[in-house]
């Protein structure tokens, strides 16, 4: 599954090069709660296909409706989207509007609507998207003409009233290290929120029953995949192994990078001899091991590999989205919380749970 932002643009291209009317709807501005952030888009063809969202249906809906004229005794219905320069289109002004279009209480959000986007730009944009590059489309909003241009590094959403620009970015993409079935579960969660995985593991007894359509499976040593792989700002790099000699020069490599994520599996003993070796042997710092996690993830209570799988997504997913985890909710602290209270005569301990200041 591709990021949606190029699923939308790609299909509005194909409609475009077909010769069919379209338009590309962009969320501006929102005041108070809304479904859709700032930058989301959709697409509207006039065969009343929809791709993309800018709220939970009610405004799809709506904007189906301005656009849709009877199509004679056949009964079908065609959309009459106009040609002109973009167009502003607010929701959710009146306590009214809010609740027929299924805006929370104090909702509301303004889009601009461009009909008819023309097909050699959005062409430009999807190639240089589809070749990992990070992208600025700009529109002219007197009279609508688009240019695409690349750019350094993901900037807001603007509208100064004359120019609308959004930046569009390549797939985000994770790379696993370990084709175990964490790395399954994990990856098929990644791949259902829109990155593009691939998995390394030199280890063939572990990829001869690997089995995750849509993942690609890299061969090589994770040192050098990650080394060759182009990490990015828009990579996160996990060490799924357990095994020293594939996770730690796979981290160090990693660490070197944009990635916006780093991390390994473990408890939090086996995370601290990994550091400890990683300053004894390859002479790293506590300062340059300050953007390695571990042990990842939030903590869910998580005991099965699916569990923790989820775990592990939703801790990328914050970080990707610039959440701040409160720390009660990190694995280590949360763990910390859970005070030894008694044995049993077996030598099981039991636990009860209390505030650590």
């Amino acid at each position: 599954m591709e990021n949606l932002d190029i699923t939308v643009l790609r299909h509005l291209l194909q409609w475009r090069q077909q010769g069919q009317r379209a338009l590309l709807a962009t969320v501006i501005r929102t005041w108070g709660s809304s479904p859709r952030p700032v930058g989301s888009i959709m697409a509207l063809c006039e065969t009343g296909a929809v791709i993309g969202s800018v709220s939970g249906g009610c405004i799809e809906d709506d904007l189906i409706y301005r656009y849709r004229r009877a199509d004679g005794a056949a009964g079908a219905g065609t959309h009459d989207i106009p040609d002109g320069p973009p167009e502003r289109v607010k929701y959710g002004v009146s306590a009214d509007e809010a609740h027929r279009f299924g805006l929370p209480c104090g909702g509301t959000l303004e889009l601009m609507l461009e009909f008819n986007p023309d097909a050699d730009a959005l062409a430009t944009l999807v190639t240089a998207l589809g070749e990992g590059r990070l992208m600025q489309r700009s529109t002219d909003l007197a009279t609508g003409r688009v240019t695409v241009a690349p750019c350094e590094r993901p900037e807001a959403l603007s509208d100064d009233g004359q120019v609308l620009r959004n930046t569009f970015g390549p797939e985000y993409r994770m790379l696993l290290i370990g084709a175990g079935q964490l790395a399954e579960y994990l990856s098929t969660m990644a791949i259902f929120c829109g990155f593009s995985v691939s998995v390394c593991d030199p280890r063939e007894e572990y990829r001869g029953s690997w089995n995750v359509p849509g993942a690609k499976l890299l061969t090589g040593m994770p040192d050098d995949v990650v080394h060759t792989f182009g990490v990015d700002r828009r990579t996160c790099v996990i060490a799924l192994t357990h095994d020293p000699k594939l996770d730690d020069l796979a981290l160090l490599e990693a660490l070197g990078t944009e990635a916006f994520y780093v991390g390994a599996i473990g408890s939090r003993r086996n995370n601290e001899a990994r550091r400890a070796r990683m300053i004894e042997h390859f002479d790293q710092t506590e300062e340059s091991l300050v953007a390695m996690r571990g042990p990842i993830g939030i903590y869910i209570g998580s005991k099965m590999p699916s569990e923790i799988a989820v775990s592990i997504m939703a801790e990328v997913l914050a970080v990707k989205n610039g959440v701040a985890l409160p720390r009660d909710a990190q694995v280590g602290p949360a763990k910390d919380q859970l005070q030894p209270r008694s044995a049993d005569e077996g030598g099981a301990v039991c636990f009860s749970a209390s505030r650590v200041a």
